[in-house]
């Protein structure tokens, strides 16, 4: 499990423990003297407020996102609320269901030029969704001592801020989530370093998006760890053009920022290197290579590394070729579909072929281990 996932884990349980809370210390009491006298009717009024905190607090992000990105520079490519996307196509406005990565919606921009600034796309949405909270407060105060339907309707309230309060959080909090949030984006372009990449990220993005495969993307040479992520991007484009020395230079770069990537960062970059040169340099330089920088430490970091195919690329590369053990190459090996199905779905099959790529090394060098048969299988789009 990744640490996003893992982070979202704890979050989804804390949020269901305090909806336990609520319930049983709450609205079990209320439910008492509410005009709501069944527990179905009483059920629906309860689902009822939650759907409108969900889908007013849905409204207002986007509407923030849009407002945020129109005062930052930035021109609006479409707006997702709830899986509803509004989009132009021919100037014309049109609906259709959609995707989305995010909590409740999406708002799609693009930076009109270099000086575009993400700040108030990534915080206006929050700032009245907070008013917005602080408002259903106040209406749960001036209607909770009452009992009868004007006392529902504080306890509606209530249940609206309190559901609000939970987006809210989800969407400050600076991490990194199983859905993209505005704190963890917001931390991220706090480094002006980071804004820069962020608005090429959207600009290629919207590039391939309208089917220009060949977009050229910036190279960055002071990196952190999201200037790395989009020189990664640079090199996997590089990597399906099989220009394994443009590849490696971008490898370079990462390796030449150890101070400023996280640990992670780096020792993929340092696996991807390893795979590079058993590509393009003599079977000797490589082994050589990895004799010299290669401590058993780091190969078992690159083994631990469990959920990256480039990590396990590596592996069997050192372990078949330069250390011929078969058991160690097998381990690696075992976490393939693990590391498979945490690739993303874009980037699956190529990495998967790359993989590939490896085994035929080892199968080349070792025929007697019959590695051919831990090949990924594809078909249409997917491995068996």
């Amino acid at each position: 499990m990744k640490k996003e996932d893992v982070i979202s884990l704890i979050l989804y349980i804390i949020i269901l423990a305090g909806a336990v809370i609520f319930g049983l210390g709450i609205l079990q009491p209320h439910f008492q003297y509410s005009s709501f006298d069944k527990g179905i009717f009483y059920a629906l009024y309860i689902f009822g407020a939650v759907a409108a905190s969900v889908l007013t607090c849905s409204i207002i992000f986007e509407l923030g996102h849009i407002l945020g990105a129109k005062l930052g520079g930035y021109k609006i490519l479409s707006v997702c609320i709830l899986h509803l996307l509004f989009y132009k196509d021919d100037k014309k406005l049109k609906v259709k269901f959609s995707s989305y990565d995010g909590l409740t919606g999406e708002t799609k921009i693009l930076p009109k030029s270099e000086k575009s600034n993400p700040r108030g796309y990534l915080l206006i949405g929050t700032l009245v969704a907070t008013l917005f909270v602080v408002t259903c407060f106040i209406l749960f105060y001036l209607n909770k001592d009452y009992k009868n339907y004007q006392g529902d309707v504080g306890y509606f309230f209530l249940t609206m801020g309190l559901v609000a309060i939970i987006i809210v959080i989800y969407n400050i909090l600076p991490f990194k989530l199983d859905s993209l949030n505005d704190g963890y984006r917001m931390a991220m372009v706090s480094n002006p370093k980071n804004r820069e990449a962020f608005n090429e990220l959207l600009r290629v993005e919207y590039e391939i998006s309208q089917g220009n495969q060949d977009v050229e993307i910036k190279t960055f040479t002071e990196l952190t760890n999201f200037t790395a992520s989009l020189n990664m991007n640079k090199l996997y484009i590089a990597l399906d053009k099989e220009n394994y020395e443009e590849a490696l230079e971008l490898v370079e770069i990462v390796l030449n920022n150890e101070q400023t990537v996280s640990r992670k960062v780096y020792r993929r970059a340092f696996a991807m290197k390893i795979f590079l040169y058993y590509l393009l340099k003599s079977r000797e330089e490589a082994n050589q290579f990895v004799l010299d920088n290669v401590s058993i430490e780091l190969k078992k970091e690159i083994l631990s590394d469990s959920h990256s195919l480039v990590s396990i690329r590596s592996y069997i590369l050192i372990e078949g070729l330069t250390d011929a053990s078969k058991s160690e190459c097998l381990l690696a090996i075992g976490n393939v579909n693990k590391a498979y199905k945490s690739t993303p779905k874009e980037r699956r099959e190529k990495e998967g072929k790359l993989y590939n790529k490896v085994i035929d090394i080892v199968d080349a060098e070792h025929p007697k281990w019959n590695f051919q048969d831990f090949k990924l299988v594809f078909e249409e789009g997917k491995t068996k």
